[in-house]
């Protein structure tokens, strides 16, 4: 519930101010420009903060009759009030260290001008400065209500800055990018909201009381004001002005304005006659302007510019992923009422993308005439002809439920059903996140202990919303019911690519029913690198399946087990050399073997030892390379020595179970050699996993506990870290 009400509140204020957010970035972004432009006039002087005040008299003494005023700009110009030797008046850009003329202060640019009026109170005057505070402290709660969803999501505000799971792009960005900019944004808001107190006076009144003594201002021995130790003590980049005194008289000053405090200084003796600290409210105002706009500071001015510029972002990819939730909401078109259809789909989702899953396996069934109805887990109650149940779900944050699926547990604890069901679950997640699909569990349990329920089969996880692995469930999933279900109505894309391959060598197919196959691109300039995925569609069966591949030599390099009801590797099996096949190459980024590692551990399984094969052999020499790899019989690797010579590996570097011959499996490798893996860990180093999920479960619960022992650390630190790969099926 609380994660519902933060998210309804981000999305609401971000609607309620959205046409004022998109004013005041796009004029922040043209007034941000402005400081940019400064920084090409020819006003500025170098080492600034070297030149005092006396240097900067002295100079414009020589070249004018008299100085009435010196301001200092925050972009450090310096304009000099002065009274020319022809008796003329002007206010003019100096070089204070020569005294001379650099130009003369010109209007702000009309576009300025505009954006800034536009920006400052939407040409509404005082209500438009109203609704700019308003909007400014809207941001304000915006991002924090965005810190505590990226928090949640996270699994805790600790791990704000851990590793996000990619599961589509704008979300993916959404977060990252909030991550890097709620600071400046923070800034931006509070300054806007601080600025328009100050406009409206709802702050509290300063002056700067000086008080000067009669005796004080008695004219005593005069001095050069050039020789004043005050004005040989300041410089330039504390000044914000000085003003000369009008006449001879002893009751004019100089009056310095600093950036901190306020001076008065007797015109004949240099004598400070009053020192007056500026107060907080005054100081905070300052500053505020200048963190506001950007002035004096490139640098920041580039920062506020793209700060504004991921504020136009963070509406647009906001915005999108709340109607793509809604869309996968809305993705549910029922035909049959609930009370009439045999199978139950129930769906948790964050973002929506579960009920993609949710239909896939629908049209699956609705395709052998079965009747079906979709709902999300909160609307779970009765239903009169139902047989099975089966519940897809994401988990939220550290093991939470999902938006549409937290009133589940309570609904679950108090309806009866009317018949027995047959469930299933499936936990759609990343193994990035140590609760990974811990809310499937949950629901998992919950089924298990009713005396209604009977399990059609165990619970399944899927890494990353895996098509394919969903795709091999569902058969798996029909056939534990009785129903053949064709995947071939699942996941059609008209926008799917593919390039064309020939084969140009093919091994035997070996006593595990393995054979390789080396592709070569007929298109040469293709990119893909060794842990890349290659997409195969067989024409008579339009069901993706991803292999994933070596490159050796500009050649791909498969290795495929040939299932009996396998599809696609029956199809492979069939090909021979000089055939040509079409597929896709999919970028697998975050499978890559590191450049700058020094050691790496590679633990396969069977077919999971293809990647591995392009990259012990492109790897660098100084790169320690150790490999953990379970395969059936000493046979079984024959078929892979024109890639590795594995009798010729030094003693150390290669661990192979022989499963049929000694009954000894990855992990049991791992399990003898923690000490090793843990020391690669330790020293920064890399560990790759590819292979059978089965196999990967594992290996992770031998590493989770020595690393737990160990380090005192949860495994999932190496995850985030990206020490720690894993290609999973």
């Amino acid at each position: 519930m609380i994660i519902s009400l933060w998210r309804y509140s981000h999305l609401l204020l971000a609607i309620s101010s959205a046409i004022f957010l998109l004013i005041a970035s796009v004029t922040g972004i043209i007034l941000a420009l402005e400081p940019m432009s400064d920084v090409i006039k020819p006003y500025a002087i170098d080492n600034i903060e070297d030149i005092t005040i006396s240097e900067t008299i002295t100079a414009l003494q020589k070249e004018y009759d008299e100085i009435i005023e010196i301001t200092v700009e925050e972009n450090d110009f310096v304009i000099a009030s002065v009274v020319t030797k022809e008796g003329n008046d002007e206010r003019i850009y100096v070089n204070p260290r020569t005294g001379e003329k650099l130009g003369v202060p010109e209007r702000k640019s009309g576009v300025f001008k505009f954006a800034t009026n536009l920006h400052r109170s939407l040409f509404l005057k005082g209500i438009g400065r109203f609704f700019v505070g308003l909007i400014s402290l809207l941001l304000i709660f915006i991002v924090i209500t965005g810190i505590l969803l990226i928090g949640k999501r996270q699994g805790g505000i600790l791990k704000f800055f851990s590793k996000v799971n990619k599961e589509y792009v704008n979300q993916f960005y959404h977060v990252v990018i909030g991550r890097w900019f709620f600071v400046p944004i923070i800034i931006i808001a509070f300054t806007g909201v601080y600025l328009s107190l100050e406009k409206f006076a709802l702050l509290p009144k300063y002056e700067v009381p000086h008080r000067i003594s009669a005796q004080t201002e008695q004219k005593k021995e005069t001095i050069a004001s050039i020789s004043f130790p005050i004005f040989k003590k300041i410089t330039l980049t504390n000044v914000k002005s000085i003003e000369f005194p009008f006449s001879d008289d002893v009751e004019d000053y100089f009056t310095l304005e600093l950036i901190n405090k306020e001076l008065i200084v007797h015109q004949f003796s240099g004598n400070i006659l009053s020192e007056q600290q500026y107060p907080f409210v005054k100081l905070v105002s300052y500053y505020s302007l200048l963190l506001h706009t950007g002035k004096g500071n490139v640098f920041w001015s580039v920062v506020l510019l793209v700060t504004c510029v991921a504020i136009l972002f963070f509406m647009y990819s906001g915005f999108y992923m709340t109607v793509q939730r809604r869309k996968g909401s809305n993705l549910i078109y029922n035909i049959e009422d609930k009370d009439a259809s045999e199978y139950i789909i129930l769906v948790g989702s964050e973002n929506g993308s579960t009920y993609t899953f949710a239909n896939y396996l629908r049209s699956a069934l609705l395709s052998v005439g079965k009747t079906v109805f979709v709902a999300e887990l909160n609307a779970y109650t009765t239903y009169q002809e139902a047989k099975h149940i089966i519940a897809i779900t994401a988990t939220y944050g550290d093991g939470e439920a999902p938006t549409n699926a937290k009133r589940f547990n309570r609904l679950f604890s108090t309806i009866e059903p009317v018949n027995r069901l047959q469930f299933s679950v499936v936990g759609l997640g990343s193994l990035a996140y140590p609760e990974f699909c811990k809310f499937a569990e949950d629901i998992d349990e919950m089924f298990r202990r009713h005396s209604k329920f009977i399990s059609s089969l165990s619970l399944e996880k899927i890494n990353n919303k895996s098509t394919d692995d969903f795709k091999n469930w569902i058969q798996k999933w029909g056939v534990s019911v009785g129903v053949s279900l064709d995947t071939k109505t699942v996941i059609e894309d008209e926008n799917w690519k593919r390039d064309v391959f020939k084969i140009i060598d093919k091994t035997y197919i070996n006593t595990d029913n393995t054979f390789l196959l080396r592709l070569k691109p007929r298109d040469t300039s293709i990119d893909f690198r060794s842990g890349d995925l290659l997409a195969i569609r067989p024409e008579e069966n339009m069901v993706e399946r991803l292999y994933s591949i070596a490159r050796i030599d500009g050649d791909v390099i498969l290795s495929v087990k040939k299932h009996d009801l396998g599809v696609c590797s029956t199809y492979l099996s069939k090909v021979g050399k000089g055939d040509i096949i079409k597929a896709a190459i999919k970028h697998n980024v975050n499978f890559y073997f590191p450049s700058n590692t020094k050691d790496a551990i590679l633990i396969a399984n069977g077919t999971g030892i293809a990647p591995f094969l392009g990259m012990m052999k492109n790897k660098n020499r100084s790169t320690r390379v150790t490999l953990f790899w379970g395969v059936r019989t000493k046979k079984s690797i024959d078929i892979y020595n024109d890639f590795i010579n594995f009798s010729l590996m030094k003693e150390g570097t290669r661990h192979i179970a022989y499963s049929r011959e000694n009954n000894i499996y990855v992990q049991d490798l791992i399990r003898n050699e923690t000490d090793s893996v843990i020391n690669v860990l330790n020293r920064g180093g890399v560990v790759m996993i590819c292979g059978s999920n089965d196999m990967l479960k594992g290996v992770i619960s031998v590493l989770e506990k020595a690393v737990k022992n160990q380090l005192n650390v949860s495994l999932n630190t190496f995850i985030e870290n990206e020490q720690i790969k894993i290609d999973c099926y």
